[in-house]
C-alpha cells in the first residue's frame, strides 16, 4: 500500500489518476488529519517522518474530483490513517435516464426521484436563507415551477408557523404526472393546488399572480424557452412587490453522489459558462425591473430577487 508523507498534492493526484484507471478501489496511507487540526493543508509536520498535513475536507474534495466516494478512514499507526477511494458508477445517473422519452425522466419511478435535496447541506442551507430573505412567512400565494414531489414546500412548512402555513396558497406545476400525483398525496390540504402541465403554456391555467415564485433546476431545461418563460413570469405572474427564487444547478448527481460543477455537453469536465450566462441575464433583467438581487449557494446557485 502506498504511504504518502511529504509528497505534493500534484504527485498524489497523478498517482490516484493512474491507479483509478485500473482499479475500483484505491487505498493509501496518509497523516491523520486530526493530529494537528490547527494547521492549514500544506503545512509540514515533523513526527516519525516529515509529513504534509491535509484536512479531511481536502481529502473529501479530492475524492469528489476523482469521481469517488471516500470510505470511512481506518487508523493505521500512531500518526497515520488509511483512506479508501471507491469509484462511483458514472452511468448510474438520472441524467442518463431513458424515461426522458416518455416525459417521466423526473417521475416517481425514475432515478431522479431517489434524490432528496433537502438532506444535502449545501442545498438546504442556501435555500432556507433565500426563503427567509424573501420573508416567506409574509407571503399569500407561492408558485413553484418544476415542483416535482414538492420537497421545496416541505422546507417552507418547517420555517413558518402552522397557523401561517395554512393561510398561504401553494401552487405547484410539473410536467411529470406521477410526480404531481405524489405531491398531491403529500399535501392534501385545501390551500394546495398541483397541476401536471407544460410550463411553456402557463397561460392555459389562468393562474393568479403570486407574491413568491420558486423554480429550482427547471427553467434551464432543454424543453423550455428559458428567456421567454422567465420574462413572462416576472411580467405576468409575479405580484407587484413580490419576490423570486431561482435555483441554478451547479452540480451533477452521479452514483448517489452530488458532484460539484455544471456540465457542458461539449466538454469532458465541468465548464460553467452557460450557467453564468443564464444567471447574469436574470440578474440584469431583474435589476432593470427594480429588484434587489443576491446570488448565493454552491452546488446550487440561488438567485434571490426582492422588489425595491
Amino acid at each position: 500500500m502506498k504511504k504518502f508523507t511529504n509528497e505534493t498534492m500534484y504527485e498524489i493526484i497523478e498517482y490516484l489518476e493512474n491507479m483509478l484507471a485500473e482499479k475500483d478501489i484505491v487505498s493509501f496511507e496518509v497523516l491523520n488529519p486530526d493530529i494537528r487540526i490547527d494547521k492549514y493543508s500544506g503545512s509540514k509536520i515533523i513526527l516519525d517522518y516529515e509529513y504534509i498535513h491535509r484536512s479531511y475536507k481536502s481529502w473529501i474534495d479530492l475524492s469528489e474530483l476523482m469521481f469517488c466516494k471516500m470510505m470511512t478512514p481506518t487508523i493505521s499507526s500512531e500518526y497515520t490513517v488509511i483512506l479508501n477511494f471507491k469509484k462511483i458508477d458514472l452511468e448510474n445517473s438520472f441524467h442518463n435516464d431513458s424515461n426522458s422519452l416518455n416525459n417521466e425522466k423526473y417521475g416517481i419511478e425514475s432515478e431522479f426521484s431517489k434524490i432528496n435535496k433537502n438532506e444535502e447541506p449545501s442545498f438546504l442551507f442556501s435555500y432556507k436563507k433565500a426563503l427567509i430573505h424573501t420573508k416567506v412567512y409574509e407571503k399569500k400565494q407561492i408558485l413553484n415551477l418544476g415542483v416535482n414531489k414538492a420537497d421545496e414546500f416541505e422546507i417552507i412548512k418547517q420555517i413558518v408557523y402552522p397557523e401561517v402555513f395554512k393561510n398561504i396558497n401553494f401552487v405547484g406545476i410539473d410536467y411529470s404526472q406521477s410526480a404531481i400525483k405524489e405531491a398531491k398525496e403529500r399535501f392534501k390540504e385545501d390551500n394546495f393546488s398541483f397541476y401536471s402541465h407544460d410550463i411553456n403554456k402557463l397561460d392555459e391555467l389562468n393562474l393568479k399572480k403570486s407574491d413568491l415564485i420558486i423554480s429550482i433546476s427547471t427553467l434551464q431545461s432543454s424543453s423550455i424557452d428559458f428567456k421567454l418563460v422567465f420574462m413572462s413570469l416576472i411580467q405576468n405572474y409575479l405580484e407587484k412587490g413580490g419576490s423570486i427564487i431561482l435555483g441554478f444547478p451547479n452540480c451533477r448527481w452521479i452514483g448517489s453522489e452530488i458532484i460539484y460543477g455544471a456540465k457542458n455537453p461539449t466538454y469532458s469536465y465541468s465548464e460553467q459558462s452557460l450557467l453564468y450566462k443564464d444567471v447574469y441575464f436574470c440578474k440584469k433583467y431583474l435589476q432593470q425591473k427594480k429588484f434587489k438581487v443576491t446570488l448565493t449557494g454552491k452546488n446550487y446557485l440561488f438567485l434571490t430577487a426582492t422588489s425595491i
